[in-house]
């Protein structure tokens, strides 16, 4: 009962086909359609993902003990969701958050198959990521060495001169998701795979060597941060084989030889080297300072009970911030002060105490893992990790690619292998507990429906040659369940006059608020009689700086509308006393 707990033999099987769609189908699929560049992908993520649990669900008798803390976590965020869902939050983004938490949490669970003597299926989670990654590492030079090649619908065309973007259009999420395949090539080639199919030690570090090729043709920095951190897993792991070890601690290495390889490239082709570029910015941190400073500041006037989970974009938007970035951010780009600005401080606190002591846990119990299945036990582990330092720049938790896969790895790390009797090799589906089955049902159901839900506000930005007229779409599109916020992003900006449509404002200002929304809103406001409010809100746009609203303050550069009385709304200072709670509610 004192011995060190083993873990099955790492050996794929059938359901490597199941992470496969949950893991690359989502990451690889390049086709999309508006007004969403990334629902596609994410909903084939749910729907992927709810097949492996519906495969995979252990007893739920089994799960608390080892999971307790992922059940406390996504019980919490849930609980903010629906609190913030009374004060102002439309019910379409409550409930998209909603099932996205739900959905994590099942996963979390689903890991936990070994807890009652059935086998995890880590290896095909680990082969897909790798078969991911190099999936990924070609796209990423094609679309930096063969650009046109890129048609769109199979691989995407990145936007960006000189930097691979992958099939999900951004350069960090390609980053964090290589960085994962990097994780998963480890315990795949200490786990007997090279033996087995025959393939050459110097082919797997070939494979090795040119996914950080392409983590340098995203010059991302989490990319920068992911080499270090795969190095330090090098120096820390001494279970590892040594040319594994070495790999490891020599990847900032190759980082770097890649990098100046792709400099010099440039330097005497004349192309453009991404990497490069983004050293030149005069804004290195891509405004990440800036937005950080603010949110600290909303953070200091809002302590207690925050602004609202989801409501970051609505109470920085309309908070005057004179020295604000221009882009129109809908997340502070940390985890942490995510937390602290939404939630308040005691909650988010007691929010990111529980993460912590979770992957401290995790870490511990992988750590504890004997045989070839820790290392498996150790990348998940690395995996949480990886993705917990990405999320203190960017966001990749709010996307379902990347939030479902960690909550996978998370679970696994934090399992507790059975010591009394072996794993055995195949899923042990007897006694399976439907619970969790279930809920891998509603996963595929609900992914089904949120495409069709969808498809009711995709006919307004992108119609068919027999789509009825607009506002038909737009009011159909009202009616979608997840999506409705969209429809009313197209009502708001295209009814006129604006304030025809001040419902349609309760909803889709809880989105993101741009340029061509605030100034309708404004609009809306001033022809209501709600002058006040219209100046305030056209203070905050011109805090912007924004070319697309240049014409709509052109009107203050001509002296005779300044000496109307009253002058346009847009040129008057507004009045003290106004808050961006002010704004926030349903029904004013």
């Amino acid at each position: 009962m004192g011995s060190t707990p083993s873990a099955p033999h790492l050996a794929p099987d059938a359901s490597l086909l199941g992470f496969a769609l949950a893991i690359a189908a989502p990451a690889l699929l390049a086709y999309n359609v508006s007004p969403s560049a990334t629902l596609l992908n994410q909903l084939l993520a749910l729907f992927g993902w709810g097949i492996a649990v519906t495969y995979f669900a252990p007893r739920w008798a089994e799960l608390t003990s080892s999971l307790r803390l992922i059940f406390a976590i996504l019980l919490a965020l849930m609980a903010a969701i629906a609190w913030s869902a009374e004060r102002s939050l439309p019910n379409a983004l409550t409930w998209s958050a909603l099932a996205l938490s739900a959905a994590a949490l099942v996963v979390a669970c689903s890991a936990a198959g070994d807890a009652i003597g059935g086998a995890v299926p880590a290896p095909s989670f680990l082969l897909a990521l790798l078969l991911t990654g190099g999936a990924s590492m070609l796209i990423a030079l094609i679309q930096v060495f063969a650009p046109t090649w890129a048609d769109g619908n199979f691989i995407a065309r990145s936007g960006l001169p000189g930097r691979a973007v992958g099939n999900l259009r951004q350069p960090n999420h390609l980053s964090s998701l290589l960085m994962w395949a990097l994780v998963a090539w480890v315990p795949v080639v200490s786990a007997g795979y090279i033996n087995r199919w025959r393939i050459r030690r110097a082919a797997a570090l070939a494979l090795g060597a040119l996914m950080v090729w392409a983590v340098v043709l995203t010059a991302s920095r989490t990319g920068v941060v992911g080499v270090l951190l795969l190095a330090a897993w090098g120096m820390v792991d001494r279970r590892l084989a040594r040319w594994v070890r070495v790999s490891l601690v020599a990847a900032p290495v190759v980082y770097l030889a890649f990098w100046l390889l792709m400099a010099g490239w440039a330097h005497s082709t004349g192309h453009t080297f991404g990497g490069e570029a983004r050293l030149a910015e005069s804004d290195v941190s891509s405004s990440r300072w800036a937005i950080w400073s603010n949110t600290l500041q909303l953070i200091r006037e809002n302590p207690w009970t925050g602004v609202g989970f989801g409501e970051f974009n609505f109470a920085w938007t309309l908070t005057p911030f004179p020295d604000r970035p221009v882009a129109f951010f809908d997340h502070s780009h940390n985890l942490p002060l995510q937390l602290w600005v939404e939630l308040g401080i005691p909650l988010g606190t007691l929010v990111l105490g529980l993460l912590l002591w979770a992957l401290v846990q995790a870490g511990v119990r992988s750590w504890k893992v004997a045989g070839d299945g820790g290392a498996a036990s150790r990348a998940a582990f690395v995996m949480v990790l990886m993705i917990g330092v990405h999320s203190l720049f960017e966001y990749p938790l709010w996307y379902a690619y990347f939030l479902l896969p960690t909550a996978w790895a998370w679970g696994y790390a934090l399992r507790r292998p059975s010591t009394d009797s072996p794993a055995s090799e195949e899923p042990n589906n007897e006694g399976r507990g439907w619970p969790l089955r279930i809920a891998g049902v509603l996963m595929i159901a609900g992914s089904l429906f949120a495409v069709y839900d969808y498809w009711k506000v995709v006919v307004i930005y992108a119609p068919s040659d027999d789509a009825g007229p607009l506002a038909e779409r737009i009011e159909r599109g009202q009616g979608s369940v997840f999506f409705s916020h969209h429809a009313d992003y197209a009502a708001a900006t295209t009814t006129e006059p604006p304030s025809r449509a001040m419902a349609a404002f309760d909803s889709t200002t809880h989105s993101l608020l741009d340029s061509r929304l605030m100034m309708a809103w404004a609009t809306a406001l001033a022809e209501s009689g709600n002058r006040d409010k219209a100046s305030y809100l056209a203070a905050r746009l011109r805090e912007f700086r924004n070319p697309a609203s240049a014409e709509f303050f052109e009107v203050c550069n001509d002296p005779a509308r300044l000496a109307e009385t009253p002058p346009p709304f847009q040129c008057e200072v507004p009045p003290p006393g106004l808050t961006w709670r002010d704004f926030r509610s349903r029904s004013e």
